[in-house]
């Protein structure tokens, strides 16, 4: 079996579809390949035979492999150090996101969906995405998902809240000595699952839109929020960033609403027009000495969209193509190596040498992950070392034994 998952896994990592392929007719040619060299594999399977033996494993059984990712990135001196803010503690972004849609291809872990003007029957696959992300740092660190699939015994169809509220009650107490800072969109800033988190020991920042929080825009208007505001400059483009906070306002009516603390950012150009407004709801305190961080860490939740779902999804990841879909967990899986990989990739973007040598002479992701593809098509390299020597110095690898 864990020639099959590496097999799985090693696709994702090389960004290569076709890489097996390529292995396979040098394991046939020299019975000798980079499968076997580079990631283990004793023998090196068909792709129908992975599918299949991959399609009965519950994607569970990848969760300790990310969160090793994370104790490989503390080992490294510094490496972890640089995604803490808020006097140590660490930003965790909350975010759902498709990975598969198709009127045709479907399993019965899919969603269903009405859609067009033929009311057409669309089948989906979701999942809750959990990422460590940090205002001003250009890296983000995929944690283990939460997929979205038809619950045993629930009427409704499952959602990106409930799935939220599973990942908390799963994985909260394993990154608890992190001093998770939880962020996420208005969809989170309900008091269920604001007391999910509080119940792990965590934090929250969660956007807050005044539409929906009617009872703390009346908290607002009858209240004196404190505020802060000071000048900024971009280039020649002056402005001014403006921020208001109210501490313990309701988060809903009723004698036992949760008292949250508010925060509003608004930022207006020279003319004095507004070019960004938002707000948010937190657990933590807020005050003339921390509201403007509190924002850049309520702002980060972007991040997890911009960083990690994108990236996914253009850039080179494929997380929405159809790899292979099954019957039961496969898609799940599948999505979950994806993940897997990019988290891999991140941390040896931050914590190893070679690698980032290798990147830094190559240049963009794309053109990384074309040569990578490239060179193992023709030359088997008997380490790590020896390819990313390869890559970074135009090294020549030794010849094989």
């Amino acid at each position: 079996m864990a020639d099959i998952g590496m097999s799985a896994f090693s696709v994702f990592f090389m960004t290569s579809p076709s890489f097996l392929e390529h292995q396979r007719r040098f394991d046939e040619g020299h019975h000798r390949s980079n499968c076997q060299t580079l990631f283990g594999i004793t023998q090196i399977p068909r792709d129908n035979h992975v599918r299949d033996m991959l399609d009965a494993a519950a994607p569970e059984r990848l969760h300790p492999v990310f969160a090793d990712v994370v104790d490989a990135l503390k080992a490294c001196p510094g490496g972890f150090d640089s995604f803490r803010r808020l006097d140590g503690q660490v930003l965790i972004a909350l975010d759902g996101t498709e990975y598969h849609a198709s009127n045709k291809v479907h399993c019965p872990q899919c969603s269903t969906r009405r859609r067009g003007k033929a009311d057409e029957l669309e089948y989906f696959r979701a999942m809750l995405a959990a990422t460590l992300v940090a205002p001003g740092h250009d890296k983000v660190i995929p944690l283990p998902p939460e997929f979205i699939v038809p619950q045993d015994g629930a009427q409704k169809q499952d959602c990106e809240s409930a799935a939220a509220k599973r990942w908390l009650a799963t994985h909260g107490s394993h990154y608890a000595d992190l001093a998770p800072v939880y962020l996420g969109d208005d969809l989170f800033s309900r008091q269920p699952m604001c007391e999910a988190v509080l119940a792990q020991g965590a934090s929250f920042i969660f956007v807050c839109k005044p539409s929906s929080h009617r009872l703390i825009e009346e908290y607002l208007t009858g209240g004196t929020p404190e505020g802060l505001e000071h000048k900024i400059k971009r280039g020649k483009q002056q402005g001014l960033q403006r921020y208001r906070w109210l501490a313990g306002a309701p988060l809903r009516d009723g004698k036992d609403a949760l008292s949250v603390n508010w925060f509003e950012m608004t930022i207006l150009n020279a003319k004095g027009e507004v070019t960004y407004r938002n707000s948010w709801v937190t657990n933590l305190a807020v005050h003339q000495d921390n509201v403007a961080e509190l924002a850049a860490c309520g702002r980060a939740r972007w991040k997890i969209e911009n960083g990690a779902f994108n990236t996914l999804k253009t850039g080179g990841y494929c997380l929405e193509h159809n790899f292979g879909h099954g019957k039961i967990h496969l898609a799940s899986v599948l999505a979950s190596l994806n993940l897997l990989a990019f988290a891999i990739h991140t941390v040896c973007d931050l914590a190893d040498t070679l690698w980032c040598e290798a990147r830094t002479r190559l240049g963009p992701r794309y053109r990384f992950f074309s040569r990578l593809g490239s060179i193992t098509e023709y030359l088997i390299f008997s380490s790590w070392e020896d390819l990313l020597l390869t890559l970074a110095f135009a090294k020549p690898p030794p010849l094989p034994p």
